[in-house]
């Protein structure tokens, strides 16, 4: 198998990762939050029919498969009873998504987000600092 093969399977095996329906659903949730780096709690609150750990094992796919990755604010920069721990889209499943035109609703999707009837916890955990992904 030479190299070019390699990535057509490669990217086989993502796109069937990323179109299982629930790790579709958690992607979509990633684009629609404001800074596109929701916690798992706020994973849970937005998925009320999933469980918290079918949540962490279809994010842990999608990390395993470099689709999303954790993103963690510096000890410094870390509060008391406020996360610290992100989940974001990489690089790879990004130019995933952009390649078969899966972006087109990140608009709606954020505007869905606005909307949404929040908890005060959940408003505490949305409005923490995030990390500069720069």
């Amino acid at each position: 198998m030479d190299g070019r093969d390699e990535d057509i399977q490669s990217t086989r095996v993502r796109v069937n990762v990323l179109t299982q329906e629930t790790r579709f659903v958690l992607v979509q949730n990633i684009l629609s939050h404001p800074e596109q780096l929701p916690t798992l709690r706020e994973f849970d609150y937005v998925n009320p029919t999933k469980s918290r750990s079918t949540i962490r094992e279809h994010l842990d796919t999608l990390i395993e498969n470099d689709l999303v990755e954790t993103v963690t604010l510096p000890e410094s920069e870390r509060t008391r009873d406020l996360p610290y721990r992100f989940y974001g889209l990489t690089d790879t499943g990004r130019e995933l998504l952009e390649r078969f035109d899966l972006l087109g609703a990140e608009g709606t999707l954020g505007e869905m987000y606005e909307r949404l009837e929040t908890t005060p916890e959940i408003e505490r955990y949305a409005d923490a600092p995030r990390p500069d992904r720069e």
